[in-house]
């Protein structure tokens, strides 16, 4: 694949995600899209599918969850529109919805799939049912944030909660093959948070992972410029990526998107990244949202799932990886 120029990219010009290239018409994308999925399904997850459809002509829809609720997306949208929309009925426990939409994308049905449950049980399936990359442990999520400075990267927000110094040293590289590839970022600068700077500060696998991270083969051109804190996450400027484990990635990233609601986001006005996050290290496209997921968000997961695939993203950065590896 083609490398970018090694050399920074001003954060203006990240890409954002979730919609189209503006350029050409955007090609089919399959969206499985988990109903059962979130605190307040399936009304809130119907809603978001609504607007994704319509906002998207060339978005296709797998339905997976209970028939009202796919009949009541069906009744409020355009009878014109309907042949692209498909269901596949699920009933009994919540679980099974995630599971049925990631076995469509096993066995060619959809594209992707994105779900607003349980974390773990959405993690669980992906990795039973689409399988691991060689090497991935445990796939973390991804998200992105916006910062003074434009976009960060920051992973793991809720997959692995208590990781090792290997998983994590895994996480880095996938974060650097992500930015990369979806955002444009060249030669990505990796960060480990913690809760200072000085040497020694931090637990135990804080103290280990620079060492592992300084000897770290990167993606990209990426390299690893050391210990980052929590305002460094806001500021943007220290790192193009944050690696940490899942329990704290996910309380910062709720933290901050809740200051952010109400607040607003930091820096000068431009688009906000969708509030979900991907699952990297897995063959497939899987996008999550929050549980607490309202209509825009799910909306805004559907269409990043899309352009991911449109992109062929997930295959280009796993080519990225198996690169670094054969390398070493």
């Amino acid at each position: 694949m083609t490398r970018p120029a090694i050399g920074r990219v001003a954060p203006e010009h990240w890409r954002t995600t979730g919609a189209p290239a503006p350029d050409r018409e955007p090609a089919t994308a399959r969206i499985a899209v988990d109903l059962l999925g979130g605190d307040h399904a399936p009304a809130v997850v119907v809603d978001g599918a609504l607007r994704a459809c319509q906002a998207d002509p060339a978005l296709h829809l797998l339905l997976v969850g209970p028939t009202e609720a796919a009949g009541e997306f069906l009744a409020a949208l355009d009878p014109a529109e309907h042949r692209r929309v498909s269901a596949l009925p699920v009933t009994g426990e919540i679980e099974s919805g995630v599971r049925t939409a990631m076995l469509a994308v096993a066995e060619g049905a959809a594209d992707a799939v994105i779900s607003a449950g349980n974390t773990g049980a959405t993690v669980t399936s992906a990795a039973l049912s689409l399988g691991r990359w060689p090497g991935v442990r445990r796939p973390p999520l991804t998200a992105v944030l916006p910062t003074v400075a434009g976009r960060l990267i920051l992973l793991d927000v809720g997959s692995s909660v208590d990781p090792d110094a290997p998983t994590l040293a895994t996480h880095a590289r996938l974060g650097a093959a992500y930015a990369s590839v979806v955002h444009e970022v060249a030669a990505p600068r990796i960060g480990l948070l913690t809760i200072g700077t000085e040497r020694g500060k931090g637990d135990r696998l804080r103290r280990e992972l620079p060492r592992v991270l300084s000897r770290l083969a990167l993606p990209a051109g990426a390299r690893y410029v050391g210990l980052v804190e929590g305002h460094d996450v806001v500021l943007g400027a220290a790192a193009d990526v944050v690696v940490t484990d899942g329990f704290t990635g996910n309380v910062l990233l709720k933290g901050l998107e809740t200051a952010y609601a109400q607040i607003g986001p930091p820096g000068p006005p431009r688009p906000v990244p969708p509030r979900a996050a991907i699952l990297l290290g897995v063959e497939g496209t899987v996008v999550v949202c929050h549980g607490a997921a309202g209509g825009s968000d799910v909306a805004a997961g559907i269409a990043l799932a899309a352009d991911l695939h449109r992109r062929a993203a997930v295959a280009a950065i796993e080519e990225m990886i198996n690169e670094v590896s054969h390398d070493e």
